[in-house]
């Protein structure tokens, strides 16, 4: 069965890259030609560099470890939540908090924070454990979107505070949750990083670097490829580009997470064993043997 056919990537624009006077010269390996000032991107590389970062997730996915989907452009943050929570992984798509991966323990100290501030909207002897959090807080939002006091059930902690604490505490917990919402439930450091336009997310890139993360990237012809593991070389502006390769890259996930085997209940998660080295680096991933451009077979 095919993984992508090149007429899919044709219609979803994903060969256009930027202007010729805004291109990356290390992205020559991956350019066909150039037309009306706009550099084309050769299909056959996107086509390999997206079979190379299916097989490397797939695997990733196979052992149980976790990958952190992120694009913060608006074209690709509602693809980024849709995808990322189709598979169940985490994400980040409103802005990357410095220190995500680096600084990590701090990261967990923000999310203890958020659970403490959902905590007050809660019944008296209600665990947060036992309630689907963002759900019910959604719950207690008013039409214009802001949390409504009125809304929490009697004996809320929350109703025992002023009302300048209860908007001091509100706004505290809007910020957490817009920037935190997609990562609350990863509990340990993922395996490998999904990254749209890594000349955006470099932040992202480089503290993956610093880890050790693997960086699976749709990259677009003014990005430096030496920056990534596994370039996907794509148009990252065009959102119906960015959502065909992240539904790919989501089903190669799941595809990974159909081969657990299943965990008995109350067992932990075995720890996790060292990751795959990827097949590629850089612009030395497009020297790969060449593949049919009409389809590539799993």
């Amino acid at each position: 069965m095919a993984i992508v056919q090149v007429k899919d990537l044709i219609e979803a624009g994903v060969h256009f890259g930027h202007r010729a006077s805004r291109w990356n010269p290390k992205m020559r390996p991956y350019i066909y030609g150039k037309r009306n000032l706009i550099h084309i991107i050769d299909l056959r590389e996107t086509v390999r560099g997206l079979l190379r970062a299916y097989r490397f997730l797939a695997q990733v996915a196979s052992r149980g470890s976790l990958v952190l989907f992120v694009g913060t452009k608006r074209q690709a943050k509602e693809a980024i939540e849709r995808e990322a929570a189709r598979c169940g992984m985490p994400y980040v798509s409103e802005r990357w908090l410095g220190g995500t991966l680096t600084n990590y323990r701090t990261i967990r100290d923000r999310l203890r924070r958020l659970q403490e501030l959902e905590s007050m909207w809660l019944p008296p002897h209600d665990s947060p454990g036992k309630v689907d959090m963002p759900t019910y807080m959604r719950s207690m939002l008013n039409e214009s979107g802001k949390l409504e006091l009125s809304k929490a059930p009697e004996g809320a902690a929350i109703r025992g505070y002023s009302k300048k604490m209860v908007a001091t505490l509100n706004r505290e917990l809007t910020k957490i949750t817009r920037n935190l919402q997609g990562i609350r439930e990863m509990n340990r450091l993922p395996d490998a990083l999904v990254v749209v336009d890594p000349h955006r997310e470099d932040i992202a890139v480089k503290e993956a670097q610093r880890m050790g993360l693997t960086t699976v990237a749709l990259i677009d012809t003014d990005s430096d490829p030496d920056t990534v593991d596994l370039p996907i070389p794509g148009n990252d502006d065009s959102i119906r580009s960015i959502e065909l390769m992240l539904a790919k890259l989501a089903d190669a996930v799941l595809e990974g997470k159909a081969s657990l085997p299943p965990e008995p209940h109350g067992v932990a998660v075995k720890p996790h064993q060292p990751r795959p080295i990827p097949t590629g680096n850089g612009s030395n991933a497009g020297q790969a043997s060449p593949k049919p451009v009409s389809a590539v077979a799993t």
